[in-house]
């Protein structure tokens, strides 16, 4: 069995393989932005506020702004 390496583990650990998927990032975009929005119609907007940010997180690794591209030894 596989044995999961931890954050931080350096080359060999995770994230190695390449990260999540396109697919992954994708629903977990739209599923914090779309909770966030019902929380913020139900005026609980701390719980909503770091939704749209974790929205915010994953759209900049969905779309390139943060994540391992081109940084790679």
């Amino acid at each position: 069995m596989a044995r999961w390496a931890g954050w931080g583990a350096g080359p060999s650990g995770a994230g190695a393989a390449g990260g999540p998927s396109r697919a992954f990032l994708g629903a977990a975009l739209a599923g914090s932005a779309g909770v966030a929005v019902l929380l913020a119609a139900d005026g609980k907007w701390i719980a909503a506020g770091a939704l749209a940010l974790a929205a915010v997180y994953y759209a900049f690794r969905l779309f390139g702004g943060l994540g391992r591209g081109g940084t790679e030894r």
